[in-house]
């Protein structure tokens, strides 16, 4: 998901000929045999064409929160297609599964009195909160608020909007100019978001911030710093944005990663966790802050939204999910990984294997020693039956499913020692 990915895809270069899928984030010269083929989930487990075992150390692409093989989970999911796969939400229609869902959501929300709205994945919540914070001062008497805060680095998705605020260049080479009204600002720099509010008074719509930096490089906050963004977008009337697409459903050890913080947010973009990626599904949570002016015309018509938004299957795989994750206690689990997996990283960063070692709950970064190339470690501990995720110039991300065992979280450090070395 990162810019680095492109390197990331390098390895299998020359067995044979390109296939009819064009990969995502990869080579597309790369032939189709240097790809590893899964074929079959069990927790915290994934297994290829081959039988061969490997620890999932990256819950897919950040998102498998309850683990995999959850045939509780496909039960709904089939149950639900049989009764209705879907059905849309546009205008006057809705579906129970939707209906359902969303008030689940509310319930857990971290504002009171908040609302819902479904989109298929991240990306889509991304774009939609930017359009939902420009709507909502529109329909508050300001038009003009139209300037967007992201930081680097940062990941905020590939739709034109989110590629935008993305802060990793090459994800926005050679894609054209996209997004315009963007200011970005290094992560942890209250002073340059204050000079942007300063720099363009009655302008800015939104502060987009991951409260803890994801395919970025794994960045947990500067002590105060969210309540510092908090702080400025209250007294210069903007809306705080938190992205926990990564972060959200239990991730690092609270529900949604703004409590762990202490910090409201006004908007929050959520996906992956939420149905732990049985079936796409993403949305944003808006506070009163942001719906309230939205709601304030009675003849006002939100013209935004997305054919699959609310799909009633991926709300029935959400709905066991959070169920799932409620009755296993997966939430406090996180915070239980995270204790073991620094607990054995930060002997390896002792040993000088590591330069730094970084992480909340079940969300961790390491930094490798220059010269140390990302991609080649990941691929030793490939070899060795344990994926993580390379993000350049010298990062590894750990982020495994909540159900993982400890014997698999102490493979995971023990293979990545053998391999740095």
């Amino acid at each position: 998901m990162t810019s680095t990915t492109l390197r990331a895809t390098t390895t299998g270069a020359g067995q044979g000929s390109p296939g009819p899928m064009l990969h995502p984030f990869a080579r597309p010269a790369a032939g189709a045999a240097s790809f590893t083929r899964i074929v079959r989930g069990d927790g915290a487990l994934v297994f290829d064409e081959h039988g061969k075992r490997y620890v999932d150390g990256m819950a897919s692409l950040w998102y498998c929160n309850v683990g995999h093989g959850r045939s509780e989970i496909a039960a709904a999911v089939a149950s639900q297609m049989e009764q209705l796969e879907n059905y849309h939400l546009f205008e006057r229609f809705v579906n129970p599964r939707a209906e359902e869902l969303a008030a689940r959501l509310v319930a857990l929300a971290p504002v009171p009195d908040s609302r819902v709205f479904f989109t298929s994945g991240g990306s889509e919540a991304v774009d939609t909160a930017i359009k939902l914070s420009r709507v909502a001062h529109a329909q508050a008497g300001h038009p003009g608020r139209t300037i967007v805060i992201s930081r680097t680095p940062s990941y905020h998705g590939v739709n034109y909007g989110g590629m935008a605020l993305t802060g990793l260049p090459l994800n926005r080479k050679d894609f054209g100019a996209g997004m315009a009204d963007v200011e970005q600002v290094p992560k942890d720099d209250l002073d340059g978001v204050r000079r942007v509010f300063e720099q363009n008074p009655g302008k800015v719509a939104a502060v987009f911030a991951e409260p803890v930096v994801g395919a970025g490089g794994v960045w947990p906050p500067a002590p105060g710093y969210l309540a510092g963004l908090r702080a400025l977008c209250d007294e210069h009337g903007a809306h705080l944005v938190f992205d926990e697409v990564i972060c959200g459903f239990g991730r690092v050890g609270t529900l949604f990663a703004g409590e762990l913080y202490g910090v409201q947010a006004d908007l929050t973009t959520f996906a992956k966790g939420v149905s732990s990626g049985y079936v796409p599904l993403g949305g944003v949570v808006l506070a009163p802050s942001v719906h309230e002016a939205l709601s304030a015309k009675d003849d006002f018509v939100l013209r935004h939204g997305y054919t699959y938004s609310g799909h009633a299957a991926a709300c029935a795989a959400a709905l066991v999910c959070l169920d799932i994750t409620e009755r296993e206690g997966l939430v406090a689990r996180a915070s239980r990984i995270g204790e073991r997996r620094a607990s054995g990283l930060e002997g390896l960063r002792e040993q000088g294997l590591l330069t730094d070692v970084r992480g909340v709950g079940a969300l961790w970064g390491v930094s490798l020693a220059e010269g140390v190339e990302p991609v080649a470690v990941r691929d030793r501990m490939l070899d060795n039956g344990v994926i993580v995720r390379p993000i350049a110039p010298s990062t590894l991300a750990i982020c495994p499913p909540l159900v993982i065992e400890d014997a698999d979280i102490d493979l995971v450090v023990s293979t990545m020692h053998a391999a740095v070395r």
